[in-house]
């Protein structure tokens, strides 16, 4: 699994579903986790992956310095299902998604990835699933950090 995960001030998801546009999520400080999922991904990676971001350490202190978590600030998180990070563009100009699991198997461990986050203890919001999304960021810092959790691993 991948995650870029982005520091953000204020977030918001915007779902159109059948040409009416709702919003599905907001939060206030926090985080904006666009989560891409991959053939070889599990639950186990979900969590591994939830668990990362729950605990990584870009939040700042009070000496203005990258050093809390969003576990300890009481930030939120957001997660958005992003398959264009499985985008390869290493031949040509068109992205291939092959790498990009299918929505039958990407949707449960996004959910998973929520699941965990919320048994951490955050406050999640979300997108919605197979609709076009809006996402409204404003980055603080800006700070964007690449998270991957290989299956192997997890």
């Amino acid at each position: 699994m991948r995650a870029l995960v982005q520091r953000v001030v204020r977030a918001q998801v915007t779902a159109t579903v059948d040409g009416v546009d709702e919003v599905t999520g907001a939060i206030a400080a926090g985080l904006l986790v666009l989560v891409g999922v991959t053939h070889t991904d599990d639950s186990s990676v979900a969590r591994s992956l939830a668990a990362k971001v729950w605990h990584l350490r870009i939040m700042d202190d009070e000496a203005g310095v990258m050093n809390r978590s969003v576990a300890e600030t009481g930030g939120q998180v957001m997660v958005v299902s992003q398959f264009t990070l499985y985008g390869d563009t290493g031949r040509g100009r068109r992205p291939s998604w092959i790498a990009a699991a299918r929505p039958e198997q990407a949707e449960p461990l996004v959910q998973a990835v929520i699941d965990e986050l919320r048994r951490l203890g955050a406050g999640v919001a979300s997108g919605r699933f197979r609709t076009d999304m809006k996402v409204e960021l404003v980055n603080d810092g800006p700070v964007t950090v690449m998270i991957e959790v290989p299956s192997s691993v997890a």
